[in-house]
């Protein structure tokens, strides 16, 4: 899955993306003008071949919201875990509508899907989880993002749930420096990968592994470890669905080499497919560098991440749901002016937040 430069296909990126080892395309803010002119990209997109890339986004609400003018301002995840404890039911309630706005505004311009949900606990440990994490314990976690899952369902999305083990028991920022949580097994179980878990029995359809080490576990980082996504992931918890890398120009991904040995070493442990964003001579040297591979069992499982409900928008805004959303969205807009203090450090970071 490769990025694209700007608003409009390029000659190049045209030419790049029919390459047989290319299966996506992910957005950025610079790939945004108005929600028009991306409906005509993702349009473009879909007609450089058949069966169309899969297209995708982090618009996970809060900081992490690449499409922002023109579309409906996502509150952070945090905001549903400050609410949780006042009313479980109401941030339940207001999780699943802002999954389903999500999943609704996206599609509605041809995405087939967002980079979200986190399931990473909030540990106040780490500024790159913050508030994007749905809570501080695991019980609230696995409540508002089943939550926030059955909202995006409801829509026709799949959701991907990240940084499987767990990436809130670190403080570096994998972006920067390769992680190493030093934890037991016993908790890493219980607390963390307990969220992946309850979504998983739920039918979580796919799952961004983290760029952390786990030594208890293994001394590769989860997302380049058959330990973790093999014997574990798929083995021990069942998963059956799609495996993301996280993005292989994170400097943590530095641990398994070169930029065409990530990429094999991902595929090793078992990725089905892999992030390989914001540099283009990079992805043209992996692509070139897998050419050849093929994967059966992983293409079918990357079919199953289509969205079949690329319909207008003025569809969804004469559903129900839309007016509940929008009463969330007031909400959270008074809940926020009245100074409402929400349990973790909404410091804004730049760059590349997978």
């Amino acid at each position: 899955m490769l990025d694209v430069a700007g608003t409009e296909l390029s000659a190049a990126d045209r030419e790049l993306l029919q390459h047989p080892a290319v299966g996506g395309v992910i957005l950025f803010a610079r790939n945004y003008q108005n929600p028009a002119q991306l409906a005509a990209l993702t349009a473009a997109i879909r007609a450089v071949r058949e069966p169309h890339l899969l297209v995708a986004v982090d618009q996970e609400g809060g900081r992490v919201q690449r499409f922002r003018e023109g579309f409906q301002r996502l509150p952070p995840a945090g905001y549903y875990a400050a609410l949780y404890q006042q009313s479980p039911a109401a941030a339940q309630h207001a999780a699943q509508c802002m999954g389903w706005l999500m999943a609704s505004e996206l599609q509605a311009v041809g995405v087939d899907f967002s980079f979200a949900p986190v399931l990473d606990l909030d540990r106040g440990l780490n500024r790159v989880i913050g508030d994007r994490a749905f809570g501080q314990d695991t019980p609230t976690v696995m409540a508002l993002t089943g939550a926030w899952m059955q909202g995006a369902r409801l829509a026709g999305m799949v959701s991907v749930g990240k940084h499987f083990p767990g990436h809130g028991g670190v403080t570096a920022d994998s972006h920067e420096a390769l992680p190493c949580d030093e934890r037991p097994w016993e908790t890493l179980w219980a607390e963390d990968i307990a969220p992946f878990g309850h979504l998983i029995a739920q039918g979580l359809e796919a799952v961004m592994p983290s760029h952390v080490v786990y030594p208890c576990v293994d001394d590769a980082p989860a997302g380049f470890s058959p330990r973790w996504l093999q014997a574990i992931l798929r083995g021990q918890m069942g998963f059956q669905g799609a495996i993301f890398s996280d993005a292989l120009d994170m400097a943590a991904a530095a641990a398994a080499g070169d930029f065409v040995g990530r990429a094999k070493a991902a595929l090793a442990a078992g990725c089905d497919q892999l992030l390989m964003c914001n540099n283009r001579a990079a992805a043209v040297a992996v692509v070139e560098a897998l050419a050849d591979y093929r994967d059966t069992a992983a293409q079918a499982r990357l079919a199953r991440l289509y969205s079949r409900h690329f319909m207008p928008l003025h569809h969804a805004q004469q559903q129900p749901t839309w007016a509940e959303a929008e009463a969330v969205l007031a909400q959270f807009a008074a809940d926020t002016a009245s100074g409402m203090t929400l349990a973790y450090d909404p410091t804004t970071r730049g760059g590349t937040v997978l």
